[in-house]
C-alpha cells in the first residue's frame, strides 16, 4: 500500500506568513501518522513521520517546507528551535 502524499497549502500562502527577512514561525509534530503542512493562527503547522532523534525530524521538516515552496532543501535553514517543537525557519524571499 502506497503512503499518502503530503498536503501543502499554496507556496504564496506560506510565504505570506514569513516576515520581510524571510523568517517563518513553525510548530512541529514529530512522529505523526501522516506528513503535511497546514496554516493555523499565523503559524505553519508541520507534521512529519520522522522521530526527534539526532535531528531527523528537523531534516524532515526542512525538506517538507522546501518541497512545498518548490525550492532546494539547501535554501531552507533552521534558525532557532533545534530541540523544540516551536521553530524559526529562514525561507527564500521572492524578489519581484
Amino acid at each position: 500500500m502506497a503512503k499518502p502524499k503530503a498536503e501543502y497549502p499554496a507556496a504564496e500562502a506560506i510565504r505570506a506568513l514569513a516576515d520581510s527577512a524571510g523568517r517563518l514561525a513553525v510548530r512541529v509534530t514529530p512522529g505523526a501518522r501522516d506528513e503535511g503542512l497546514a496554516i493555523d493562527g499565523g503559524k505553519l503547522m508541520v507534521r512529519v513521520r520522522a522521530v526527534p532523534d539526532s535531528g531527523k525530524a528537523n531534516v524532515a521538516v526542512l525538506a517538507l517546507i522546501a518541497k512545498a515552496l518548490g525550492v532546494a532543501p539547501s535554501h531552507v535553514e533552521l534558525l532557532r528551535g533545534g530541540i523544540s517543537r516551536e521553530k524559526l525557519v529562514a525561507i527564500p524571499v521572492r524578489q519581484e
